[in-house]
């Protein structure tokens, strides 16, 4: 069979954007240089065969949205019918212990969702007929990307707007201060010193510093200074304590406050950026072992063995190669309106207000893109590599 009947006898959703219906030379040339994008037809296809797979759209479904539905849910209905004993449905606490679980949920949810995406054709004996209508396999391959894409995302942004509307308007009222508990090193000997103070909202570590200044007092309270102390020693002790300070009030108005707008704008696109990278990487795996059971075991073990083994103890000469794991890098960016203030802070703070909860020293901001925009490229180059590679 010659070229140009194979190309005529493709079907209109699986023609190349912009193919001539039967014309040569220059306009057959672009055609074929083009040719590894997919058209839009495939990609509509492609979305249409994971939508009608209901397995795969009832598990999805079930584990994106489930667990805000329900949780929220049964705090609004308590709160309704028993107000003086349940709180309102919406607060600090609720927000993160919800956002934390969507992100690992929505990291396996998307890799099974991938990885079916890459092995379906595989496993039905489809992938023999789509080769054989001469549409290039890259795009058959790239076509998977948006179609799947399509269906998670949206799923994801619906639960989490679902999250937001709640705690912004039935959540506690924000005060105007927090109370904030520090802790040092205390400077004569071993021990802590430290102390509880009532600190306004939404301070710069500037003007943390210049509040504290203005307010002796306090300071010397929340320092663990003697009472009363001079004021050259307490601002000696602020300046000498600021970054510390600080780090202790910003963990603490994580925890008693409800993270503002540009904050769930911030954990929004990180938990986009979580399932996007699952979904890429289950779906070059997939298409590279061909099996969506074990391309699903492997991802499992990844984000609920691997990482947060990973994540917990740096092992002897292995930190590079444990920061080599996306889930790290990932939870290093995580921002700051989900961090519990347990963990290092590092260079990671720099980019999406990160500030992560590992309990390893973070890796500069530089290498933490590397990683995860590394994965991103990798694994759909090997998927994309694999698919083109295949007997048919």
């Amino acid at each position: 069979m010659s070229e140009d009947t194979s190309i005529a006898a493709v079907p209109a959703s699986l023609e190349p954007a912009g193919a001539p219906a039967g014309g040569t030379g220059h306009s057959t040339a672009l055609t074929r240089y083009w040719a590894w994008l997919p058209s839009w037809g495939l990609i509509t296809a492609k979305h249409l065969e994971l939508r009608k797979r209901r397995g795969v759209m009832t598990s999805v479904l079930v584990l994106t949205l489930a667990l805000p539905v329900l949780v929220l849910g049964f705090r609004l209905a308590f709160h309704l019918f028993d107000p003086k004993s349940y709180g309102p449905a919406g607060s600090p606490s609720t927000f993160q212990s919800l956002c934390n679980p969507m992100a690992e949920f929505g990291f396996i949810v998307a890799a099974v969702l991938g990885a079916t995406a890459g092995t379906s054709d595989l496993t039905e004996g489809m992938f023999r007929h789509l080769v054989i209508t001469g549409r290039s396999r890259v795009a058959l391959y790239l076509s998977r990307i948006p179609a799947g894409l399509a269906i998670i995302g949206p799923l994801v942004a619906l639960a989490f707007t679902l999250v937001c509307l709640v705690t912004s308007y039935e959540g506690v009222p924000q005060p105007a201060s927090i109370s904030v508990s520090t802790s040092f090193p205390a400077p004569s000997g071993p021990g802590q010193v430290g102390g509880t103070v009532s600190v306004p909202v939404h301070l710069s570590q500037a003007q943390l510093e210049s509040w504290l200044l203005a307010h002796p007092q306090r300071a010397g309270q929340a320092l663990g200074l003697p009472s009363p102390a001079a004021a050259a020693r307490v601002d000696a002790a602020v300046h000498r304590q600021i970054g510390t300070a600080y780090s202790d009030y910003t963990s603490q108005e994580t925890s008693q406050l409800n993270p503002a707008v540009n904050e769930m704008a911030k954990i929004g696109l990180w938990l986009e950026l979580v399932v996007g990278v699952g979904f890429l990487v289950g779906l070059g795996l997939g298409s590279l072992i061909g099996q969506r059971t074990v391309t699903v075991i492997v991802m499992i073990s990844l984000e609920i063995i691997l990482t947060p083994i990973f994540a917990a103890t740096a092992i002897p000469y292995f930190l590079n190669g444990q920061r080599l794991d996306v889930g790290i890098a990932l939870d290093q960016l995580r921002p700051a309106g989900l961090a519990s203030g347990t963990g290092h802070a590092g260079p990671g703070k720099m980019l999406f207000g990160g500030r992560g909860v590992l309990n390893i020293p973070p890796m500069p901001t530089w290498a933490m893109i590397s990683v995860i925009a590394g994965w991103i490229v990798v694994w759909s180059v090997i998927g994309a590599w694999r698919m083109a590679t295949r007997d048919a």
